[in-house]
Order: C-alpha cells, then sequence, then structure tokens
C-alpha cells in the first residue's frame, strides 16, 4: 500500500493505494474509499519514472465512485432545508453532539473538531432544529464542509 499526501488549491488530501487491477484500483482519500478506473494501472510502474519526468501532465479525470457506503451514513439534507454550519478549519470529527430533530440553541456545541492536535467545539451559529448531518465520527473535512444544518 502507498501513501501519499497532495496539496490542491491550498487543501491537503491524504491518498492510499489500496490496490491496482489492470485499469483500475482501490484508493482511500482522506478516510473514505474509492475504486478509480483509467490510467492507474501505471501507477506502479510510474513510481520509478516520476524522478526523470520533467513535468506530470494531467490525466484525465473520470468521477470516483466510492466502493461501499460509509458505516453509519449521515442523512441527505433537503434542498434549501436550513443554514449549514461550516468546519472552521480542516481536521478530523471526533464527536458529534446532536441528532437529527434536536432543538439547539445559538452557541451551543454541535460537534468536535480536532485540528492541529487541538480539539475545537463547534457551536450552533443560531437557533432552531437539526435538520442534517453531513460528517460522521472519524471523518476527515476540509475548512468550509458542512457539519449540521439548522433550520
Amino acid at each position: 500500500m502507498s501513501q501519499y499526501k497532495f496539496t490542491i488549491n491550498g487543501n491537503e488530501y491524504n491518498v492510499e493505494i489500496n490496490s491496482i487491477n489492470g485499469d483500475s484500483a482501490v484508493v482511500t482519500v482522506n478516510g473514505i474509499q474509492y475504486s478509480v478506473e483509467s490510467g492507474v494501472a501505471a501507477c506502479s510502474s510510474a513510481a520509478a519514472a516520476i524522478s526523470q519526468a520533467p513535468a506530470p501532465q494531467p490525466a484525465p479525470v473520470q468521477a470516483a465512485q466510492p466502493v461501499a457506503p460509509a458505516p453509519t451514513p449521515a442523512p441527505a439534507p433537503a434542498s434549501g432545508s436550513g443554514k449549514p454550519v461550516p468546519a472552521p478549519l480542516p481536521g478530523v470529527i471526533v464527536e458529534i453532539s446532536v441528532k437529527v430533530g434536536d432543538a439547539v440553541k445559538q452557541g451551543q456545541k454541535v460537534a468536535v473538531l480536532e485540528a492541529m492536535k487541538m480539539e475545537n467545539d463547534i457551536e450552533a451559529a443560531m437557533g432552531g432544529t437539526v435538520t442534517a448531518i453531513h460528517v460522521n465520527k472519524g471523518d476527515s473535512v476540509l475548512e468550509g464542509a458542512p457539519i449540521v444544518t439548522i433550520a
């Protein structure tokens, strides 16, 4: 298994190549497993050639499909069903303090995000009812990613 760190447009991605079989591979990106196709078979032989290549050329991008659903999928929000509470910085969700349907007050803790070895309380920006939870415990999130939605 090979591990890589990529920074794309200022966002960091941790990528693990789990297996390669022909033109398809199973990879894990920030803790989420995907099956990807098209040109991935060259990864094992390309590793040796990377240091000799003058500049990488972008490969055609295909949408990655998750291999399996998350163990406890978060409910999908209905469109226009409230205001999302975003992650203030990239990190890992270590606690979800609310459930869908819970009433919350402005400033109430809805989740805990670990970033740079510190735990940060994520608080509701407004009072209301939790209409959706977009993350699971252990998920890696980027800055601005929705944690919960409150209506």
